[in-house]
């Protein structure tokens, strides 16, 4: 015997076929139809939405219940999930897809609406930024799914966990690691399975979307669920996690489980956003260093040919270090930097190049200490940053750290390609004039040195440990 609540959901999802079929007979007379819901469809639906509000306030775990209570609530054709999330207007707003979310039963719409709240819990939204550019969309959603799914039972057959992330790419992922952990293991995997470089040229466009009224999604794409992320208002990282922490404060009626009490923990402890250093600190346990040929691995994209060498990380990576000489960044500022690269880097054995520019790039120059950085060339032209992404690709580099006080191009001619960037805003501005920055950008602060005497000495030449690796936690 049907429940009210499998009526109510059986009555919603046929008049949601109605919807689709009113708009598709449009579509197939005017390119320009959108979908039309009505009023009653949609009180209806948030009618059910708030009958899984209650089952989540009368569960153990009620605070995702009170946290859902603060947030707006939209529906959305266009998504490729049951739910997804952004922050608007000073809020975070849910929304969803009646197409996908019907099809779930209580249970899973309340794990599905949970997924969203860990989501924000984690500050993914700002979190992924930071790799877009370096990452591909999917590595970096698939990283962050598998790290939210880890709490939750009761998910959708088609979610992304840990087991169906390692059935599918051939991988052997722990569970309960870090972000970090998960994003470069799975990228990692995907470029193994790239035919060719053209394949990935043609998947990574900057042609427009369609217009979202004019597409309804019906099944769930992981590669594509987040991507009303980047529809939140724009915000830094601080000023995000002060409403989050009152989203949190207003949420938290009762009990909570010990994994949410150890993560809001984890976030309250949180100062902020991670300053230049030492996000450039935990960049450097997961860059990729020049591999080196070796006959006793086999090759992993064809292990059955015996007469093909496999490949060992060298642990030498290229680091350029790029200078926008016509910016605010004073002399001072400057060595003050490079000495924190050094000393950061020094343990890695890696290459640092120096590469002076400004509507061209002026000078190239490699250091291994403090004492090795040339006085600054005292040209004041235009600011570009494409030719030094142009050199980059060209040397192939595994990081490029870019100096400049953030006034230039607003697109890149030349697309970075297969190694990180992080962006170094010196002087007053915040903000960089790129639309796409294809790596972390971050404010260049006073950082404290412990140790100054930076020598030659100091930069290691025996090799590699596995004790010089920093933890990816944060």
């Amino acid at each position: 015997m049907e429940t009210s609540f499998e009526n109510q959901v059986k009555g919603l999802y046929e008049k949601t076929d109605g919807i689709l079929y009113d708009f598709f007979t449009a579509q197939r007379q005017n390119s320009q139809a959108q979908v039309n819901i009505s009023q009653e469809f949609k009180e209806e639906f948030f009618s059910l939405v708030d009958k899984v509000s209650l089952s989540l306030l009368t569960d153990k775990d009620n605070f995702y219940g009170y946290f859902l209570m603060q947030m707006a609530r939209e529906l959305r054709f266009d998504i490729s999930s049951p739910t997804a999330v952004n922050f608007k207007g000073a809020k975070y707003v849910i929304y969803f897809n009646p197409v996908i979310f019907l099809d779930l039963n209580l249970k899973q719409m309340e794990s599905t609406i949970k997924h969203e709240i860990l989501h924000i819990l984690s500050l993914h939204l700002i979190r992924a930024k930071e790799y877009e550019g370096t990452y591909s969309t999917l590595a970096i959603n698939l990283a962050m799914n598998i790290v939210v799914n880890a709490y939750l039972d009761h998910l959708p057959p088609y979610s992304v966990t840990l087991e169906w992330v390692n059935r599918n790419y051939s991988l052997n992922l722990l569970p309960y690691k870090p972000f970090e952990y998960y994003l470069e293991e799975i990228q990692t995997a995907l470029d193994l399975l790239e035919a060719d470089e053209n394949a990935a040229d043609e998947h990574d466009t900057d042609d427009p979307d369609p217009d979202p009224e004019e597409r309804i999604e019906t099944e769930y794409d992981p590669e594509k669920a987040h991507d009303l992320w980047a529809e939140s208002s724009d915000m830094d990282e601080k000023t995000l996690q002060e409403f989050t922490e009152k989203f949190i404060a207003d949420a938290q009626k009762g009990s909570i489980p010990n994994y949410l009490e150890s993560m809001l923990s984890a976030l309250k402890n949180s100062k902020g956003e991670l300053p230049w250093n030492l996000y450039l600190k935990r960049l450097m346990g997961t860059v990729e260093s020049s591999p080196k040929k070796t006959i006793t691995r086999r090759n992993r994209r064809q292990p059955q040919r015996l007469d093909i060498r496999g490949q060992l990380r060298s642990h030498k990576a290229k680091i350029t270090v790029a200078l926008d000489i016509s910016g605010s960044i004073s002399d001072q500022e400057f060595n003050q930097a490079i000495k924190e690269v050094l000393a950061i880097v020094k343990n890695y054995n890696h290459e640092i190049t120096i590469v002076e520019c400004d509507s061209e790039i002026r000078r190239v120059y490699k250091i291994k200490s403090v004492k090795d950085i040339k006085e600054r060339i005292n040209i004041r032209g235009g600011t570009k940053f494409t030719p030094v992404f142009e050199y980059a690709n060209h040397h192939k580099v595994n990081l490029l750290i870019y100096f400049t006080d953030g006034k230039g191009e607003e697109k890149l001619l030349t697309i970075p390609r297969g190694y990180k960037t992080l962006w170094v805003i010196t002087g007053k501005e915040d903000k960089l004039s790129l639309k796409k920055a294809y790596g972390a950008v971050k404010k260049l602060k006073k950082i404290e040195i412990k140790d100054d005497s930076l020598t030659m000495n100091d930069v290691k030449l025996e090799g590699f440990s596995m004790q010089d690796q920093e933890s990816l936690y944060i």
